[in-house]
């Protein structure tokens, strides 16, 4: 390793023989056996999670393998992604002195993970347990004091008695059906996973983990969106329903209401909703599983008319069911055209409202432009149902690459003066730093929560002539009879007037004078021009200088030089999160964490954090400024040992672009790093800090270059804008 590095015990084991340098690869190399056969149901692992388990690197999970021969063998997956039986690989890791216990919560989410009828199927049954314990702690304790067999018999009609309790007679979770033998032991650790967390964090846990490990198949709404939404439904919302409810975050965010009403065409993600909503609070839930549109649950007469409707529908759907629905009464304001699924959408939420019920759907933004919807449009006006748009900027949900809008219903009273405008308000600029698919950042999420509630919040008060001053660039109320032309385009930025331009004259000079003190400070960071080589003789050229010996960082980590982390920017708390924008972009934190139950890995100063996808050299060391961050998903971050590795050294030569080239693998669309095959020098800690300072002014340049960038763009659209509105003179 290092020269003069110090003796410590590595958190890894070492391999006996010195390592290669892409040892990383071992698992390829680790001999082939022929896969046993587990029992069925019984919990499965990789070699990831058997890493994880352990809290080790992956590397030393594939060394155990070739240098063990009673390490267990496979019992599935494939001949590149093995998966071996749980029980096995605890029962060596104890007898190797390598696990103490299996986490508790690992030891659940391997049952969810094997359950036969897969990993929905096994929440659901967790939750109806969960809900159990929650509801009826007394039957639970009678129903698990017995043997396995009997608890299974038992625990079907229990749970059946709290399912009709709190969701009534029909449910899309329908009658429990007789349990498995098999599952008992599941529900035992759910329900002491429960005693740890409680059962409302129990489930949001299993539930995080599975929406984690299948990011593709749902279409989440980010917990701040919901909070938003919700609040401008009102605060005196009782009974609310979300007629797309996926899993249930948008009902989730209504804390006073008594009843909840939610449907989803999925049975899955009704299931699911409803046993998160239920494991929240005591209020009735009333889920359904089927289409909205084609089979509304909740029609009235037979349901009665609620206060709020929260709403984030499927966008751009064809078929649903135009023909067949052509004459349903729903269409109060018109049949929506077959390309306008989302004013189906709009009218089915007012068609739930009692009188003076609210509604706030997330809505595309072609919904309030398309010519084909401007009819119904105008009909939502001049009625006064529709009061406020709202434009979000790009990344507040998905699809993260447009900024969506809100829409903002109110169900019409009879005889009551519609409003005489409606109150648009444009968000986009107010988020700082937003990365693909990364949404606004904290900061800029709060600002873009506080202006549209302050916003809403004034058009209220005034009543049918709301009087909400005007923000340029941000809010406006505008007269209905001027939205009422041939196109009704109801998107916000064509309707404001433009803020003043850079802030006015006073803003763009303040800015000129900091561009110029930041390129005077980019002049003096300049790096000097490197020395010329030595000359060689005519007959005998320079030899070029002898490379170091070289090392890996996967080498590193199994000597204890530094440790290794993976981002997944979740966690309980609030700190801030660092994403991979603001370590390519060189800002301060600007994420939120995603709900989770474990505590989030925060950063330190001298940790060194690289982004693991984009194929460019990237690597920035944590100061005061970024340190106590939570690691964003898609970064990986090395903690060196200080005794052994100067931090700037160490990201100074992650930069390289030929060590990213080597240390990189292509697919169709992006570019990976696995961390572990970047190369650096041998060096002692002296010759280290030598390179670290040239590396750190390096740094310190590119900052400044940054700055004076923005700054330069700054000032320049400014001034067009200036010179263009007038309030910049060309002389």
């Amino acid at each position: 390793m290092l020269a003069h590095m110090p003796e410590q015990k590595p958190p890894t084991e070492a391999p006996a023989t010195p390592p290669t340098p892409h040892a990383v690869e071992a698992e390829a190399a680790a001999p082939e056996v022929t896969p046993e056969v587990a029992p069925a149901g019984a919990p499965e692992v990789t070699a990831a999670e058997i890493a994880r388990l352990a809290g080790v690197g992956r590397a030393a999970v594939s060394n155990w393998r070739r240098r063990h021969a009673d390490f267990p063998r496979p019992v599935g997956g494939t001949d590149t992604s093995p998966s071996f039986a749980l029980a096995d690989v605890t029962d060596w890791l104890r007898a190797q002195g390598k696990l103490a216990e299996v986490p508790l919560r690992e030891r659940v989410w391997q049952y969810v993970a094997a359950h036969p009828g897969g990993s929905v199927a096994a929440l659901v049954e967790a939750g109806s347990a969960l809900l159990l314990v929650r509801d009826r702690p007394m039957e639970w304790l009678e129903a698990s004091a017995v043997s396995d067999a009997r608890m299974a018999t038992l625990l079907a009609p229990a749970i059946d008695r709290v399912l009709a309790l709190r969701f009534g007679p029909a449910h899309p979770l329908g009658a429990a059906a007789p349990l498995r033998p098999a599952s008992v032991p599941f529900l035992r650790a759910a329900a002491e996973l429960a005693a740890e967390l409680g059962t409302r964090g129990a489930f949001e846990f299993l539930l995080g983990r599975h929406l984690e490990a299948n990011p593709r198949q749902y279409t989440l709404t980010p917990d701040g969106l919901a909070t938003l939404m919700a609040a401008l439904a009102g605060p005196s919302v009782r009974t609310v329903l979300d007629p797309a409810c996926g899993t249930g975050t948008l009902l989730r965010a209504v804390p006073g209401a008594t009843t909840r009403y939610a449907q989803d065409s999925s049975p899955e993600l009704a299931s699911l909703a409803a046993l998160r909503l239920a494991l929240q609070s005591d209020a009735p839930v009333r889920a359904a599983a089927a289409d909205s549109l084609r089979a509304d649950a909740f029609a009235r007469p037979a349901a009665e008319p609620v206060d709020a409707v929260l709403c984030h529908p499927p966008f751009n759907e064809r078929n649903w069911g135009h023909e067949e629905l052509a004459y349903d009464p729903r269409w109060e304001y018109g049949l929506p055209a077959r390309a306008e699924s989302e004013l189906a959408w709009v009218q089915h939420a007012l068609a739930h409202l009692r009188e003076g019920g609210t509604a706030v759907l997330l809505m595309p933004p072609a919904a309030a432009a398309r010519r084909s919807g401007r009819r119904i449009r105008a009909d939502l006006l001049r009625r006064g149902a529709l009061r406020a748009v709202v434009a979000l900027p790009a990344g507040a949900a998905p699809p993260y690459g447009i900024p969506l809008h809100l829409w903002v219903l109110r169900r019409p009273a009879p005889h009551a003066a519609p409003p005489s405008g409606l109150l648009l308000v444009d968000t986009t600029a107010l988020a700082d730093g937003p990365g693909p698919g990364q949404g606004p950042g904290r900061a800029g999420w709060a600002a873009v929560h506080s202006a549209v509630e302050e916003a809403w919040t004034a058009y209220e008060r005034g009543g049918p002539a709301p009087d909400v001053p005007d923000l340029p660039g941000v809010r406006r109320v505008v007269p209905v009879v001027d939205l009422l032309d041939d196109d009704v385009d109801l998107t916000p930025a064509r309707h404001l007037p433009p803020p003043a331009a850079g802030g006015g004259v006073a803003e763009l000079t303040a800015v000129r004078d900091r561009l110029d003190s930041t390129l005077t400070r980019a002049a003096r960071l300049t790096p000097p021009a490197p020395p010329a080589p030595p000359a060689g003789s005519p007959d005998r050229p320079a030899a070029a200088p002898a490379r170091p010996p070289m090392t890996t960082v996967g080498e590193l980590a199994r000597a204890g030089a530094l440790l290794l982390y993976t981002g997944t920017g979740s966690g309980a708390g609030r700190a801030p999160v660092l994403t991979e924008y603001d370590v390519s972009a060189g800002t301060g934190p600007s994420g939120t964490l995603a709900a989770a139950t474990e505590a989030p890995l925060l950063t330190a100063p001298g940790d060194v954090v690289v982004p693991l996808t984009g194929g460019a050299g990237v690597a920035r060391v944590v100061d005061a400024a970024t340190a106590g961050a939570a690691l964003g998903r898609g970064l990986q971050l090395l903690r060196p040992d200080p005794a052994a590795l100067d931090p700037w050294f160490l990201a100074g030569f992650l930069r390289a672009t030929a060590n990213n080239r080597r240390a990189s693998s292509h697919a169709s669309t992006t570019t990976r790093l696995d961390v572990r095959r970047l190369e650096l020098p041998r060096l002692p800690r002296t010759e280290q800090e030598v390179y670290g300072a040239r590396f750190r002014a390096l740094a310190e340049f590119e900052d400044a270059l940054r700055l004076a960038a923005r700054l330069g763009e700054q000032l320049v659209q400014g001034l067009y804008d200036g010179l263009s509105d007038g309030t910049v003179r060309p002389e």
